[in-house]
This record gives structure tokens, sequence and C-alpha cells, in this order.
């Protein structure tokens, strides 16, 4: 039987925390820097009062990307009280107006459009495994029985077709964001 001292412990725990992590497909997956970000300090501004009940009370004191504004007005405009099963139709029409991808992606299920992200759009899977925890203005894909969901992280919840307070039930299968 090995015993580790305490030197070695922590050396070991470094260690772990140092390489990166695997994805359960087996895939390195990159950490979200917010350094890479989709932010820019030459355009960024403060949210008038009637975006920050969209962005939430803490936002008047926060310069946010003006791309990230209109993402956030036009999945607000859009969003109804409840579900019209169009999740990837109005989330991938979001995406396009604000000008995050150059074309509307054109996969037919919602559980299919982290790979088409990633590929043809230039998106991050990043190491999430809480929705809760996902940076504001990543596209959140979700497995399943059916076509899955997908859904955009919003400062007070959660933006597809409609909006939410919480996350789908369904299971999680990436998190995804523009690098600049």
């Amino acid at each position: 039987m090995i015993t580790l001292r305490t030197p070695q412990l922590i050396l070991l725990c470094l260690l772990a925390m140092a390489l990166p992590r695997v994805s359960q497909a087996g895939s390195i997956v990159a950490s979200y820097s917010y350094t890479n970000s989709l932010f820019d300090a030459g355009t960024a501004q403060t949210p008038g009062p009637a975006l920050q009940s969209i962005f939430g009370p803490k936002s008047g004191h926060i310069r946010y990307d003006a791309r990230m504004i209109a993402a956030a007005e036009i999945a607000a405009e859009r969003a109804h009280r409840h579900s019209t099963d169009r999740c990837w139709h109005s989330v991938k029409n979001a995406l396009l107006d604000a000008q995050v991808v150059p074309t509307r992606p054109t996969t037919e299920y919602a559980k299919e459009a982290g790979d088409e992200l990633q590929t043809k759009f230039g998106f991050t899977k990043i190491w999430v495994t809480s929705p809760y925890n996902a940076p504001v203005g990543a596209v959140l894909v979700y497995g399943g029985r059916g076509a899955g969901h997908v859904e955009i992280r919003t400062a007070t919840g959660f933006v597809s077709d409609f909006l939410s307070a919480t996350p789908s039930p369904r299971p999680l299968l990436g998190v995804y964001v523009k690098r600049s």
C-alpha cells in the first residue's frame, strides 16, 4: 500500500488541477477564460433602465459588449411565455440577428447544435456541468428523447423560444461559447 505524505499529496492535487479536463466522449475540453470573450472595451456600454430588467439589478455598474446587449434584446423581444417547440429555430435566429454567426445554422435537431456551432462557427465547448454555472451568452445544448433542447444563458435565467428561470431538465450535452 502506498502512503502519501502531505507534500506529495499537495503536488498530486496541483497536477490534477493543471491538467486539461477530458469530456465523457474522451476529447479534451478547454476551460473558459474571460480574456477570450466577446467583450470589447471600445464599444462596451452600461445598459439603461429598460435593459436592467433583462440583465439583472446589478447590471447598472457593469459595461457590456454591444453585441451581447443586442442578443439579449432580441431574445427578450421574441420569447414566448411557454414553449412553442421551436427552441433551435429561435436560438438560430437570435445568433444570426445579433451577428454572432455569419449564416444561419442548418442542422435540424437541437441536440445537433453543439457539433455545428463548433465545426462551422468557431464556438468552443467549455467544461461546465451545471447550466447555472454557464457564462451569460453561452449556448446550452441538451439531449434526451426527440429533438433535444437548446437555450441561451441570460443573467436571470435561460431563453430559447420562451423565457425560463430554470434550465431544461434534459441531460446537458454541452455548453458552447464564441470566442473573439
